[in-house]
């Protein structure tokens, strides 16, 4: 069988990742834009910046269940596309923003345009590939995040806020000239009873000359066989052990800080006194990301989730303590590069297990009837949770100390990993 179409197909509809990871990387480098003044005629305080902050993840949190019935409904595909309109609005919203609330409301606006990605980018890249290369294909959305998050903070860096902005505003439309061109998934058509549609995208991700019979019997026997009430469904133990694992994991996703580095990457490493400018260590950060999804991809459907998931808790573990050690010992001791070494090695174990693989490993686990609706509440708590630890990280620094707040992520990587490890055996 032909593999070129399925990775074509899965690298360009992953392009949502692109969109998520630069509205994800704008705090970043904008934090010290608009303090300085050089964003906008206004300039936020510190708690209104923690809300424009915060808001895109709340943002998220409120269309991931809505989202995930329209996939079910409409396709995957169309929603994707869909949702590209209120991302470009969000995006004109803040370009043009004369006050700080023009700013939070763009921000929420592109959050719940894009959190909805996560969730959907997964199911359709599950949809497409064949069960021997799922691995890959899930690994395009940890890629694609990466690359748009080094994206915001290179570009934020360098060039003018207002600037940063348009070309934020620009990316969505390259994406929709893209993916137009792409097949809906053929799950989505046998549920739909489709199965000429199903067939010809079959054709075109296989190859015309494939057999693809056996994948439409596959298809079909796992819709009727699980075609019950969905409140039978939902209480079905193979689902609630699914929801249970699921949601585990999206916990230890947002807990372990991830979203607190990626949002005040700058100001963190301001802080730190690393004696390099914080807007090339952030830059650095951002490649060490994308360099990461590398051995992902090479290694991740030979060794397997589980594997991934533990080395990366026990290696994140020891950075957020490496990194309370940092604050609270050695930081006037000229151990500058420690800093941006433990966040930089905490980011590529990152990249390489939980930034991704809770997203992949909720798109296997579901049967048909159930996997909208279970992504959707997934998807939905994910972003809850980051709202919850993006809105109190600087209030957590400001209170406890960044040396505390960095002893806590590690607490929850050595706790939540390894009760999700339990959880999985």
């Amino acid at each position: 069988m032909c593999l070129k179409r399925q990775y074509v197909a899965g690298l360009i509809g992953s392009l949502g990742a692109l969109c998520l990871g630069m509205v994800m990387g704008w705090s970043g480098p904008a934090e010290m834009l608009i303090a300085k003044g050089k964003g906008y005629s206004f300039v936020p305080t510190s708690d209104e910046f923690g809300w424009i902050a915060s808001l895109m993840t709340l943002g998220a949190a409120s269309t991931c269940l809505p989202v995930g019935y329209m996939a079910g409904v409409l396709g995957r595909k169309m929603v994707m596309i869909a949702i590209l309109i209120p991302l470009m609005l969000g995006w004109l919203l803040i370009t043009a923003a004369t006050h700080v609330l023009m700013v939070q409301l763009g921000r929420y606006v592109t959050g719940a345009s894009v959190g909805v990605y996560c969730v959907l980018v997964q199911i359709y890249c599950t949809e497409i590939s064949e069960v021997k290369n799922r691995g890959v294909m899930g690994s395009f959305y940890q890629l694609w995040l990466t690359i748009g998050i080094l994206i915001s903070y290179t570009v934020g860096a360098y060039v003018p806020l207002f600037i940063f902005n348009i070309f934020s505003t620009v990316v969505p439309l390259v994406y929709f000239l893209l993916f137009i061109w792409m097949p809906e998934t053929p799950a989505y058509y046998v549920q739909k009873g489709k199965t000429d549609k199903a067939e010809k995208a079959l054709h075109w991700l296989r190859g015309k000359d494939a057999d693809i019979s056996a994948d439409i019997q596959a298809i079909s026997i796992e819709i009727k066989k699980e075609k019950v009430n969905i409140r039978k469904a939902m209480g079905r133990k193979t689902t609630l052990k699914g929801l249970g694992i699921s949601i585990t994991l999206m916990a230890l996703q947002q807990f372990i800080g991830i979203n607190a580095i990626a949002f005040y990457s700058t100001s963190i490493f301001e802080e730190a006194k690393t004696g390099i400018p914080s807007e090339v260590c952030t830059i650095i950060l951002g490649i060490v990301g994308c360099i990461a999804v590398a051995p992902a991809i090479m290694f991740i459907d030979r060794c397997g989730r589980r594997i991934f998931l533990f080395v990366a808790a026990a290696v994140m573990c020891v950075m957020h303590f490496l990194m309370g050690a940092y604050f609270h010992w050695l930081r006037d001791k000229n151990v500058g590069w420690m800093p941006i070494l433990a966040i930089c090695i905490f980011v590529f174990a990152f990249s390489m297990g939980f930034g991704y693989l809770p997203w992949l490993i909720m798109a296997e686990i579901f049967a048909e009837d159930v996997k909208p609706l279970c992504a959707a509440i997934c998807g939905t708590l994910n972003w809850i949770f980051g709202f919850t630890v993006t809105k109190l990280f600087p209030i957590c620094l400001s209170v406890a100390g960044p040396a505390i707040t960095f002893w806590i992520f590690a607490a929850n990587c050595r706790i939540k990993g390894a009760s999700t490890i339990r959880l999985m055996i």
